[in-house]
């Protein structure tokens, strides 16, 4: 299960993860040494739908056996040749650490100091791994669930990922760089790597886009999964059936905008709204009616609340409001979203990025008292 956002001004480390569900406490992997490591062998692309199989997405706050996560490298994309972004990425590994494994992929260039940093972090493994950016959320593979049987041939998998077609948001000439051929091979290497079924699908999709409650329930925006540089051969109805074979659920919520200003992912529904528990949206807000979000979250909640989930039950709202603007230098970068929906649900806690213009208080409220009682709560200061 995916569990971040491609953006953020207060913490982008943890919103470039992804969660691997768990099979069993006694399969947890115990060989998290600090090596190169290569694909344990080849996994060939499985037909079939995955649902029919009996798979489906987990939710992000259900077991799983650790957290993936790139290496920020390009310079182009992240200021100061991406060494503020190093720095959290390498906090954040470290907090996540501390309740489950972490695996981090790095490229060749860059393997050698990440491996330096984390050799003495014994729940953290380096992987080497050519990628074009880090924002494994949306390169890596979509991973589902099921309780056991053997319709695949593999009586003892329990779990597979989804390898879906990636074209950096947008492909030529409205992508956010040209070339991606890097990024469209990183679920296969991380499926071969885990040594589970991979799924293949022709279809342009990003982890960020969809959000599930594990419960047969996705909500997505139409602003990115019904644009036409995803998938313009594709109805909506084809878009929707898709998703259900593929990620079992039997409910789409639409909600037609994302975040204002999210024009590098065309609306991703993560950095809008996320469920923390079944039948419960987290969704960003703004009481300001002058402020360009307030017309795109009162349509999100129009949305929301004359939806019913798939079991029937009405979406409860909660509100939790967005940051006013954060004025940076010209050197600093360009300005980049500060999402307030977004957390990584890991075992008995979570970890969620602060920020000094948003209401961190409020949402490590709503959290720990919506999700499950007894969290603890695990932030880190915004980078500098």
């Amino acid at each position: 299960a995916a569990v971040a956002s491609r953006l953020s001004s207060s913490a982008p480390a943890v919103f470039h993860s992804i969660l691997h569900p768990q099979i069993s406490a006694a399969e947890n992997r115990t060989n998290l040494g600090l090596a190169r490591a290569e694909p344990r062998r080849m996994v060939k692309a499985m037909a079939g739908c995955p649902a029919k199989m009996g798979f489906r997405m987990p939710a992000e706050w259900e077991p799983h056996e650790q957290c993936w996560m790139g290496w920020p490298e390009r310079p182009d994309n992240w200021r100061e040749h991406a060494e503020p972004a190093r720095k959290t990425f390498e906090r954040t590994a470290m907090a996540i650490s501390k309740f489950e494994p972490v695996t981090i992929c790095a490229s060749a260039k860059q393997y050698p100091r990440v491996h330096e940093l984390m050799e003495h972090q014994p729940n953290i493994r380096v992987v080497e791994m050519s990628m074009n950016d880090s924002w494994f959320r949306d390169t890596g593979p979509t991973f589902i669930t099921r309780e056991g049987g053997s319709d695949i041939g593999l009586a003892e998998q329990t779990i597979a990922g989804i390898d879906w077609e990636f074209n950096a948001w947008g492909g030529l000439g409205g992508g956010c760089f040209d070339d991606w051929s890097l990024d469209r091979s990183i679920a296969k290497k991380i499926v071969e790597i885990e040594r589970i079924p991979r799924f293949a699908h022709t279809m342009v999709l990003e982890g960020g886009s969809i959000h599930v409650d594990g419960e047969g329930t996705c909500i997505t925006t139409e602003e990115c999964l019904l644009n036409p540089n995803r998938n313009p051969h594709m109805t909506k109805l084809e878009i929707e059936n898709e998703l259900k074979d593929f990620l079992g659920v039997t409910k789409i919520i639409w909600i037609p905008l994302g975040l204002h200003g999210d024009e590098d992912t065309n609306g991703h529904v993560d950095n809008l709204c996320c469920f923390i528990k079944p039948g419960v949206i987290l969704l960003s807000w703004t009481d300001d009616e002058n402020d360009p979000q307030y017309e795109i979250s009162v349509k999100a909640l129009s949305a929301l609340t004359q939806a019913v989930d798939a079991k029937g039950r009405q979406i409860e709202v909660v509100k939790i409001h967005v940051p006013g603007p954060l004025y940076i230098t010209k050197e600093e970068g360009e300005g980049v979203l500060a999402t307030v929906s977004i957390a990584a649900m890991l075992h008995g806690s979570f970890v969620t990025p602060i920020s000094t213009t948003c209401n961190t208080g409020q949402r490590v409220i709503v959290f720990r008292g919506m999700l499950y009682r007894g969290y603890q709560a695990r932030d880190w200061p915004p980078h500098t």
